[in-house]
């Protein structure tokens, strides 16, 4: 009975994964996108653009999300890089470091 708890425990770590790297950095990378217009201020509806007050904490928000996006990516890039020379990401610091395995 300890076998089904042990696989749903696994389970649920990896949709929880899957939900944070899989679906979470592109739907972080959308909403900087919506900041940016909401913080451009400017709306386009087909052909005409009517032009509203500017927002820089949009703009802010959405490139402090783009930033997110971007070390997400990268230390993706350097889990599978680390990994593919024998070595491994550790996050025990506050910072990852490369250490060998």
């Amino acid at each position: 009975m300890h076998n089904l708890g042990f696989a749903l425990d696994g389970a649920w770590q990896v949709l929880l994964a899957g939900l944070a790297l899989g679906a979470g950095l592109p739907i972080l990378f959308a909403l900087g996108i919506r900041s940016l217009a909401w913080g451009a201020g400017s709306v386009t509806t087909g052909v005409t653009t009517v032009e509203g007050p500017r927002r820089p904490i949009g703009t802010v928000i959405g490139y402090a999300l783009f930033a997110v996006v971007v070390v997400g990516v990268l230390l993706g890039l350097t889990f599978i890089v680390a990994s593919g020379f024998g070595y491994k990401l550790d996050f025990s610091h506050v910072y990852p470091t490369i250490i060998e395995k």
